[in-house]
């Protein structure tokens, strides 16, 4: 079992253990989102794009490649194009230590790796509780889909289809 589908699993069992009926359903997986933290502030995908929580691999560069894309690893015979989430916002970079993470994602039948400083939880958050993305960014196409809110916690959540635009991180076809 990848660490994604056993924090998915340990969080559907901790609800179900309180009595909450609602989110030990699976088939609220829409509203299921695995935090991270960058920096600090909390960020979220979806639990549906996230195939797996791999720790950090040796990174074989590629050139021509946006600043954020730090190259691609070698995951079991796939190869996985990185993109380091603190440079693709923007962020100061920092050296990678051992609580750095790369949760790898399904993103368009392509799989994609997003490093950050470390995997918190998986969270349900319903749509009662997310604030529209309309309100953030430039307009057009935002990377953020809304901000979650779970009690006092505020979670941004990003639009993984955004984050890992194809013009963004296209690797030449005899690299796949």
């Amino acid at each position: 079992m990848t660490e994604a589908a056993q924090l998915t699993e340990d969080a559907l069992n901790a609800a179900a253990a309180r009595g909450d009926a609602a989110f030990a359903d699976a088939d609220n997986v829409d509203d299921m989102y695995l935090t991270f933290a960058l920096a600090d502030e909390e960020y979220g995908v979806g639990i549906g794009v996230v195939t797996e929580i791999v720790g950090m691999q040796r990174i074989m560069s590629v050139p021509d490649m946006p600043h954020y894309v730090k190259g691609v690893i070698n995951l079991r015979g796939k190869v996985i194009p990185l993109m380091d989430a603190r440079l693709r916002f923007g962020m100061e970079e920092r050296p990678y230590d051992d609580r750095t993470v790369v949760i790898v994602m399904d993103v368009a039948d392509a799989l994609i790796g997003l490093i950050v400083d470390g995997v918190s939880e998986v969270l349900e958050i319903p749509p009662s509780q997310v604030d529209a993305h309309g309100q953030f960014g430039k307009g057009g196409r935002s990377v953020i889909s809304g901000i979650g809110k779970i009690g006092e916690r505020v979670s941004i959540l990003l639009d993984v289809q955004v984050l890992v635009s194809d013009s963004d991180i296209s690797l030449p076809a005899e690299m796949l």
